[in-house]
């Protein structure tokens, strides 16, 4: 995209995000829509573990064929054409029934690609911008993955085709009763899901080799920081009216890489991170 291009598409994103607008989206290729999940640390309904990610995906792919071409379909033309390349996170996004993650009245647009109402107030993000964060997370097969914001399940569904270790944590207690329901009947029983405040995380269960947040803070919680291990990688949105996706990797050494993707927009992390908001800085000298 040439400089003209790029500043005009910034300036839709402003007006997008001044709008209210659950839109967003890279500049360089297409929209990405965070729709995002309340956030999560209260244990509501845990899982046990199984050999191997992907296994649930694998035992109904049988009985799911309509869905599983709808699936296919999304994938080819949303995702992959735009981008997305891991083939882990492509096979994960082929697997997961995202129709069982909303409610009956939205399975019909289960498979396009925008977010979906999931009940209090949240949503389910657009399978383009699940895809990327999973991407971003970089997670593979035997590590461990914590998400913030269970929300319907179907992020951490995503993650469980890839991995045998995952944590979940939900702030609404009613969706964290649901998501752990519906995951549980769906074969990932190798997801333990949480009712509470994720701002802290899971120390118990830390260091995580993956964090992964579905909903935005207008900063970075300190504590997941220190729950990443070496290699560790976090992913998530920070910002308030104006959002970016952030990439954070810790090294062998232990020390921290920032990088930022692109404009997104999220539901805000409410909870701890809300009380721990940083404050606006102070307007200085006039506009006259």
């Amino acid at each position: 995209m040439n400089l003209a291009g790029a500043k005009s598409c910034h300036r839709l994103l402003a007006v997008l995000a001044i709008a209210g607008v659950l839109v967003l989206a890279g500049c360089g290729g297409g929209r990405a829509n965070g729709g995002g999940q309340g956030n999560g640390g209260g244990q509501a309904n845990g899982g046990s573990k199984t050999n191997g990610g992907g296994q649930a995906g694998a035992e109904r792919s049988a009985s799911d064929e309509p869905e599983a071409s709808a699936r296919d379909r999304m994938v080819h033309e949303t995702i992959e054409s735009r981008g997305v390349r891991d083939s882990l996170v492509l096979a994960a996004m082929r697997a997961v029934p995202r129709h069982l993650f909303v409610p009956p009245d939205e399975r019909p647009l289960a498979y396009a690609d925008h977010p979906l109402p999931i009940g209090a107030g949240q949503t389910i993000s657009q399978p383009y911008i699940v895809a990327v964060m999973t991407e971003l997370l970089d997670l593979r097969p035997g590590e461990k993955a914590l998400e913030i914001g269970t929300g319907s399940g179907y992020q951490a569904a995503v993650l469980a085709e890839i991995t045998d270790q995952v944590y979940s944590i939900e702030i609404v207690e009613s969706l964290a009763k649901s998501a752990a329901a519906r995951l549980k009947e769906l074969g990932y029983h190798q997801v333990q899901v949480r009712a509470g405040d994720g701002y802290r995380g899971w120390p118990e269960a830390a260091p995580f080799d993956a964090i992964i947040v579905t909903a935005a803070p207008d900063h970075v919680p300190q504590p997941l920081v220190d729950q990443l291990a070496p290699g560790g990688r976090l992913v998530i949105p920070v910002g308030e009216l104006f959002q970016e996706l952030k990439v954070f990797h810790r090294d062998a050494g232990g020390a921290l890489a920032e990088r930022t993707v692109f404009p997104v927009r999220f539901v805000p992390m409410t909870g701890e991170a809300e009380e721990r908001r940083v404050p606006a800085p102070a307007a200085t000298g006039s506009d006259r």
